[in-house]
């Protein structure tokens, strides 16, 4: 054998670095956008957040409404009004001045 004529082998061992390590970073690119706590899923969790807060807010105000309501049957604070209102919505009763849709 002739030393002009030997012909080194391309070194395998970097490219499968390059290669190992181009193939780490895509997955970690891709787990910190599509992954479980990735970008994707932050938006969707703060979406989530919002609806959660309107449906909090609307809860709340229906709550206040009951509370309202319920202060004002009560033995401290009767309101004759809501009263009749609720004793004739329960028994099915009119007065003769009312007038009945269906």
């Amino acid at each position: 054998m002739n030393a002009t004529n030997t012909r080194k082998s391309p070194a395998v061992g970097p490219l499968v670095f390059f290669a190992v390590a181009f193939s780490l970073t895509l997955y970690f690119v891709f787990a910190a956008i599509q992954g479980d706590y990735g970008l994707f899923r932050r938006s969707e969790i703060e979406a989530e957040q919002r609806a959660l807060a309107l449906e909090l807010t609307a809860l709340e105000a229906r709550v206040a409404r009951m509370e309202n309501l319920t202060m004002r049957l009560s033995d401290d604070f009767l309101d004759l009004d809501l009263l009749s209102e609720r004793a004739r919505d329960i028994l099915g009763y009119v007065r003769a001045d009312e007038i009945v849709i269906r």
